[in-house]
Formats: C-alpha cells, sequence, structure tokens
C-alpha cells in the first residue's frame, strides 16, 4: 500500500523558470528546467528524510538490493570522446551547435546504414546522467537542476553513487550500490535495453566483489537482483528490456519473444511519469523543431530531431486520437506512424525546409534529390520500428513471481493531447488533458478508455502494486516531499511480498 504524507510543495524551493512557456523539451526531457540554488533536502515544511529513513538507510548489506536509477530523453550527457567536446549537457560557445554543420553531424545520428546497429557517429558517447546542466546568460554561468533531486533522495536513504556527492550528505564509502544508467538516448530504445542488459550484468559482478571485500559474503552474481527508479523514456526502454532482456528488433524480421528474460535482474521498480502512450508534444517537436529557448538555448530543428530513433517511439498511439484533420473531431488521423502521412504533409526529414540541415547529415551525398530520397527512407524506417516497439510493449502479459512494479504520474497540469492539422501542415492545440505538463495522466496509466466507451474504471492492460498520483511537472515532480518519501518508504520499508503478485508491466 502506497503511505500516505502531506504534500508541501515542491521542494521547498520557488522554482524560477527559464523560458516558463517552454515545457517538454522533446517531450520527455528537461521539462521546467529551474535556476539552481535552492537546497535538495530536506524540503520546506516537508520530513527530513534522512531523519525519517536514518535506521532503514543505515541497514545496508548484502540483503539490500543495490539500485539503478535510468533517466528519459535528454536525461544523459552526450560527449565526443575523440574531442571531448560536450554534445549534449551544457550550452556555451565550446559545445555543439546545432545551427552549424559540424554541430549538426554531432548532434544529430547518420540517415545511413542500420537501424538498431552502431555506425560511425563522431565517438558520441554517453557520460553520465545529467544531475545538472549547465548555461551561460550573458557570460555568467547558471547552473540548472536536472537528476540531482532523485539521486539526491536515494541518498537521503544511504544509497551511494560513488561519482557524486550531492547536498551536502556525508554518504560514507560503505555505500556502494547506487548506479547511474548513462545512454545515447537519442538512439533506438530496444538497442538501449540492450546496453543496459550489459550494464546490469557488469554491476552484478562488481556488486558481488564488494560483497566479498566488505562482508565476506559469496555471492553467485547471476543472483543479485536490483531496485529500478526510472524517469520517463527511460521507463519505456527498461519495460521492453524486462520483457525481451537484450533481444532486438531486427528490420522485416520476426516480433521479439516474450520471455521475461530482463525480469530476472529485478526485484522492484518505480516508474516515474512514464510516456506508455506517448505523448503529443513529440509529434510538434519532429514537425516544428523544438526551441529550448533562444537566445541562452538553442534551436534544434526538426530533421535533427527526426534522425533520433527514439523520438518517433514516443509518438502517441493507442485509441485515443491526437491529431484531427483540418480540427474536425470527426476525421481523426488515427496511425501516426504512418510514413504517406509525414512524406505528403512534408514533416521533419520530408520537409523541403530542411534541406540544409540534411545536408549536413549527408555530407557525402551531393545531389539533392538524392539526399531528399535518402531522408525520406530513413524517416520511413524509424517510423516502422517505432510501430514494432510499441506493438512489443503493448502485448497484455502478467510479469513472473518476484517483480513488483510503483507507479507515479502527474495529474494536475493541463497537458497537450491532441493537435488539429491544417492546410498549412502546421500543428495547432485542439485538446488538452490532466497531465504534468508532458506526459498525460491517461498515457502514464496506459489507459484505453474513450468518449464511446468510457467506465469508471480505468482500463489498461498495466498492473502496478500502488500508484502515485502527485501535482507537479514532468521533471519537478521528483522534487515534491510527498514523491520523495514515498520513494524511500517503498525501497527501504514497505515489506516485499513473497514470490507473487500479478504485476503487468
Amino acid at each position: 500500500m502506497t503511505k500516505t504524507v502531506s504534500d508541501t510543495g515542491e521542494g521547498g524551493c520557488p522554482p524560477v523558470s527559464l523560458a516558463a512557456t517552454r515545457r517538454g523539451i522533446l517531450a520527455t526531457g528537461l521539462a521546467g528546467m529551474t535556476l539552481g540554488g535552492c537546497a535538495i533536502l530536506p524540503a520546506k515544511g516537508g520530513p527530513d528524510l534522512r531523519i525519517v529513513y536514518n535506521r532503514a538507510a543505515q541497514a545496508h548489506g548484502p540483503d539490500r538490493n543495490p539500485i539503478i536509477v535510468i533517466p528519459g530523453i535528454l536525461g544523459s550527457r552526450l560527449v565526443d570522446v575523440s574531442t571531448h567536446q560536450t554534445v549534449w549537457g551544457a550550452f556555451d560557445r565550446t559545445a555543439a551547435h546545432p545551427g552549424d554543420p559540424a554541430g549538426i553531424r554531432k548532434i544529430g545520428l547518420p540517415l545511413e546504414g542500420f537501424i538498431g546497429e552502431r555506425p560511425d557517429i563522431g565517438y558520441v558517447m554517453p557520460d553520465g546522467v545529467l544531475d545538472r546542466v549547465v548555461v551561460r546568460l550573458a557570460g555568467i554561468p547558471i547552473e540548472l537542476q536536472q537528476y540531482a533531486q532523485i539521486l539526491a533522495t536515494l541518498g537521503a536513504g544511504g544509497y551511494r553513487d560513488p561519482a557524486l556527492g550531492l547536498g551536502g550528505i556525508d554518504y560514507g564509502d560503505d555505500h556502494f550500490t547506487c548506479f547511474q544508467f548513462a545512454y545515447d538516448w537519442r538512439r533506438d530504445n530496444a538497442e538501449n535495453a540492450g546496453e543496459l542488459k550489459r550494464f546490469m550484468d557488469e554491476r552484478r559482478v562488481y556488486v558481488a566483489e564488494q560483497y566479498r571485500l566488505r562482508f565476506g559474503v559469496e555471492r553467485d552474481p547471476e543472483t543479485i537482483k536490483f531496485d529500478v527508479v526510472t524517469h520517463s523514456m527511460g521507463a519505456l526502454l527498461f519495460r521492453y528490456f524486462l520483457r525481451y532482456g537484450d533481444q532486438p528488433l531486427v528490420a522485416g524480421g520476426a516480433a521479439p519473444t516474450l520471455d521475461w528474460k530482463g525480469a530476472g535482474y529485478v526485484e522492484r521498480a518505480i516508474l516515474v511519469a512514464p510516456p506508455n502512450a506517448g505523448s503529443a508534444l513529440s509529434l510538434k517537436f519532429l514537425v516544428e523543431g523544438q526551441d529550448l529557448g533562444r537566445p541562452v538555448l538553442p534551436f534544434y530543428s526538426s530533421a535533427i530531431l527526426g534522425s533520433f530513433p527514439s523520438a518517433y517511439q514516443l509518438l502517441p498511439h493507442g485509441p485515443v486520437a491526437a491529431l484531427f484533420a483540418d480540427g474536425d473531431t470527426r476525421r481523426p488521423i488515427t496511425n501516426l506512424l504512418d510514413p504517406d502521412l509525414w512524406r505528403t504533409r512534408q514533416w521533419g526529414l520530408s520537409d523541403p525546409g530542411q534541406a540544409g540541415v540534411i545536408a549536413a547529415l549527408l555530407p557525402d551525398v551531393s545531389d539533392p534529390e538524392t539526399r531528399t530520397r535518402v531522408a525520406v527512407a530513413r524517416q520511413a524506417a524509424l517510423l516502422e520500428r517505432a510501430r514494432r516497439f510499441n506493438a512489443a510493449l503493448d502485448v497484455p502479459a502478467v510479469a513472473p513471481p518476484g517483480l513488483e512494479a510503483f507507479l507515479v504520474v502527474g495529474d494536475s497540469i493541463a497537458t497537450d493531447a491532441a493537435y488539429a492539422v491544417g492546410p498549412d501542415n502546421r500543428l495547432v492545440r485542439m485538446r488538452t488533458a490532466p497531465g504534468d505538463g508532458t506526459v498525460t495522466r491517461a498515457s502514464a496509466l496506459f489507459d484505453t478508455r474513450t468518449e464511446s466507451d468510457w467506465t469508471p474504471e480505468v482500463r489498461s492492460s498495466l498492473r502496478f502494486r500502488s500508484t502515485l498520483l502527485l501535482s507537479g511537472e514532468h521533471i519537478r515532480l521528483t522534487r515534491s516531499s510527498v514523491f520523495k518519501d514515498n520513494v524511500l518508504y517503498w525501497l527501504l520499508e514497505e515489506p516485499r511480498d513473497p514470490p507473487g503478485g500479478t504485476t503487468a508491466i
């Protein structure tokens, strides 16, 4: 059951929005970025979690699972390891810029080669979870918090990330079992699920060795299980991993086999604001690009975003229409993954206005018509891959015994849920729904009720041990004292049921 406490606000620090009207960066990223400087713990007027969970935090050892944090899209720093240039995660004159050809080639993904493979992409690699972002305003560096809140909350529970010491917390050198899974969030989520398996395999060996050195306990690495906290798109790649392990999505091949290989690695999972039915904002950004807040932050064109396989995997899907032709509710466009829709509407990689960006992404192709054909074909392949990825996640299935899942949902902010597309092929907001400003409540719950077949109870193929509904924006949900208190309660104190249950994730 969920521990109920009083919500006293967003972490005790009044958020100062940077370009406050620009919420939901690429649908599930740095939504609601705020100026840094407020204390992480304790929340003003809320419980001091270091006191509440002090004894539980000290009760660490081989009987307590290590924990893994999986961020959402934009949530990992990307660096060119050959030059040490930041590709994503800092915004200054030394970072790759999406407005020049060299920056476009580093930030975008190749439009040629096999999807799901790792072609030469300029040696861009993930370099840690994006706990903070630094931008420069009039030459003055300003720090923006990202995943620092989640990591600091776990720190109050005694989970130590070896790379971080946040909020002035003295973890002690024996709290070694908190790990960040940094990944290239531009790439296919099924591919990153394979990276997650390799990451967990390595951490299993490491943790087993630490048990031997610190406690004199011999453990077979394959018996070690993790607790996992995911945010946003990170929940989608995690759900794929639970169901299919490291099975790839083979282009033109059979669907992956639902074998629950990943579930053997996990005992308890907390999914925060997952876009289980997609996010309408991802459609808007893939069509129009995303302005993060000029002149302080750059503009990312629709063609750059359209080179990311993951972006298409965030498009809305399910029985509730997110797009209507000419604003006519009698003319829903039900298949947002139809390549003909994108080609005829001239969206994204099919947009003639993106010719300059596409030329930068295809520097070895001199003929404009050939570049257009390559880009349109790539877009069609990415849309088809997204369809197969969503189909794999949407198969109703009950997880094997021993896996418990918890859900955190924001439901107090009017969130874009549907657009109208007019004769100029531009999108206009048509409908909003309760959510967190980026992901609707219905998407996080994977609620398939429609106006024509509405029932009082949520209709969803997903089942969680407990669901926590919160007020707050997409990333700021993690600042709520209610969020912090419940997460630590779930991880540290709530009794763990014997193998059984009916988790469907």
